[in-house]
């Protein structure tokens, strides 16, 4: 089942003789339950496809249909119902709130909504036992460890079950070991509770995670590999060897 369509998608900035095709005609899927990492050189126009993709930005023709809804026509109003229901985002610096206890982070969507009380208890405790920081739930994001915060920014981005998990760069401000601690999480996610996750990334290392990996560069898909049954070493150096046909300084 295919969970994102985007399809003959272009974004175009300036007017008349000075347009930037960011986005030339770009069309890929992304089944259910498949982990997606996107690459590409600085000014590729991967952001801006996880941008339109998210729905913070418009685009100039073409089509992004999620969950069956074809986003690029619905309002405002629609767009924010949509994202509410549909999408989880994990932020390259997580932005959970210091004054605010690990439930209350996580449950914070759910708790601007307004819902039930007894609803957002049990969906917190859920997402937490399955993610293992139920034990921290009444702490300060300032009194838990680095992995412990990560954790907790995965936990927001599902207690929704969205059909999709936007990531941008989300090991960008992290150390090794936390990086490699919040991939293994995203691995965990993909595999045991069937997120379905795009992360756009620079780094090999954490695209070798993924499943699938596409390559843009000037606004059009350059490459994609698909892991199948390559060993994560196997798959990093498969990575590799695109990124030195693609060229560019890839950040």
């Amino acid at each position: 089942m295919e969970v994102l369509k985007v399809n003959n998608l272009k974004k175009y900035y300036g007017s008349n003789n000075n347009i930037t095709k960011a986005l030339n005609n770009i069309s890929f899927t992304v089944n259910d339950n498949e982990f997606l990492a996107i690459m590409g050189a600085s000014g590729s126009g991967k952001t801006t496809l996880l941008n339109t993709i998210s729905t913070i930005d418009t685009v100039t023709s073409g089509n992004i249909i999620i969950n069956g809804v074809d986003i690029t026509n619905l309002n405002e109003e629609e767009l924010s119902n949509f994202r509410k229901k549909n999408l989880g985002f994990v932020f390259q610096d997580f932005n959970l709130l210091d004054t605010l206890t690990i439930k209350e982070n996580i449950a914070l969507s759910l708790i601007i909504n307004k819902e039930d009380k007894t609803k957002i208890d049990d969906l917190v405790l859920d997402i937490s036992k399955k993610l293992g920081i139920s034990d921290i739930l009444s702490k300060y994001p300032y009194e838990v460890s680095g992995g412990q915060k990560q954790r907790c920014a995965c936990a927001r981005a599902l207690i929704n079950s969205p059909k999709l998990i936007l990531a941008d760069e989300p090991t960008g401000a992290l150390d090794s070991r936390n990086a490699r601690v919040l991939l293994e999480t995203f691995k965990e996610m993909n595999e045991e509770l069937k997120a379905t996750i795009l992360m756009v990334t620079h780094d090999a290392f954490s695209a070798s995670f993924a499943s699938r990996v596409l390559f843009i560069k000037d606004g059009k898909i350059f490459n994609e590999i698909i892991k199948g049954k390559k060993t994560r070493g196997e798959f990093y150096d498969e990575i590799i060897d695109v990124l030195t046909l693609l060229g560019g300084d890839i950040k």
